[in-house]
């Protein structure tokens, strides 16, 4: 396998625009070919797109695969959880149906990100109530092209234009059935492991702006720094609390990178730069949800024994547990 950091400040920039998903699709795998883990594909597959949105396209996927390793190298495969009511547990009312020996899925998907590309797709569908009152979610995997699958081309967002969304109904649709809960085991993880794959995909395709835009070796070394904070996350572990916190920190960084680069987007080709100023907004999508998170992590290590002998304040000054300075 090669080296991604030498990988990243020696590989030729292939200037061939990218004029589809399924063409920035076979661009990634290409290039993920080279390295073991999804987080480095992912940094290789933004590395090689030409456009902010075809990155996430690269991160999507890997997030996906990191969950779901035995999903075929060729296939695109899209999420498929949120319903009119959004996508948390209580508002799924797609529902799954097994009876002798075959599961079937019944219901509407509203916001499914690369629907229409995707030759499967994981959703996400209530088997009934648990013994205190919460919906039961299983994960399944569903063949797009059967009888049971209606898709519906959604009007194209305002930042990256390029990446489909659609609407999904579910009609008796044929699926497998995967092992484990639905939520906690498939829906919270890939949360935590889409923010991060996408952050790490996001820093491929800066690296490959700074060398073709020859901004400063200065600033290129802390990309490739910020690089290297993406691939010690742990992201194979996506409910650790000391996750969230990095993660959160590791977006912070890029903010402050991104601060540095503001000036230096003049050297970048027009073209690149206003895609970039319309597609930034991608990386805020998911804001509200990461800082919740955070929030949620935080507190559950002042809940810990281990963290029981002292507290941080809110503003990162340390005081002991019982309130003292």
């Amino acid at each position: 396998m090669d080296s991604l950091f030498d990988y990243l400040v020696t590989e030729a920039i292939d200037t061939q625009p990218i004029g589809s998903v399924a063409e920035a699709w076979a661009r990634h795998r290409v290039a993920a070919a080279r390295f073991a883990t999804s987080v480095d594909r992912a940094i290789a597959g933004g590395f090689g797109a030409d456009r902010m949105g075809f990155a996430f396209l690269s991160g999507y996927q890997e997030a996906v695969r990191s969950l779901l390793p035995e999903v075929p190298d060729g296939d695109l495969v899209a999420v498929s959880a949120t319903e009119a009511g959004g996508a948390h547990p209580s508002a799924i009312r797609t529902t799954l149906v097994e009876s002798d020996g075959r599961a079937t899925v019944h219901g509407t998907k509203t916001f499914t990100t690369l629907g229409t590309a995707a030759q499967r797709l994981l959703v996400f569908a209530g088997t009934g109530k648990a013994a205190d009152g919460r919906n039961r979610l299983r994960a399944v995997l569903v063949d797009t092209e059967q009888p049971g699958v209606r898709r519906t081309d959604l009007p194209t967002v305002a930042f990256a234009p390029e990446i489909p969304h659609a609407t999904v109904v579910f009609e008796e649709a044929v699926a497998r059935v995967l092992p484990g809960d639905g939520y906690a085991d498939y829906l919270k993880p890939f949360r935590t492991v889409e923010d991060a794959h996408v952050l790490a995909a996001t820093l491929g395709w800066l690296v490959r702006v700074g060398r073709e835009s020859d901004w400063p070796r200065p600033v290129l070394q802390r990309l490739l720094a910020a690089v290297a904070t993406v691939r010690g996350l742990e992201v194979v572990r996506p409910s650790s609390p000391g996750v969230h916190i990095a993660l959160s920190g590791a977006f912070e960084l890029l903010e402050q990178v991104l601060v540095e680069l503001d000036p230096l987007w003049e050297c970048a080709d027009p073209v690149i730069r206003e895609r970039w100023e319309r597609d930034r907004p991608l990386l805020a999508v998911a804001g509200r949800v990461r800082a919740m998170r955070l929030t949620a992590a935080w507190n559950s290590l002042a809940n810990t024994e281990r963290w029981s002998g002292s507290t941080w304040s809110r503003n990162g000054e340390r005081a002991s547990a019982k309130g003292g300075s």
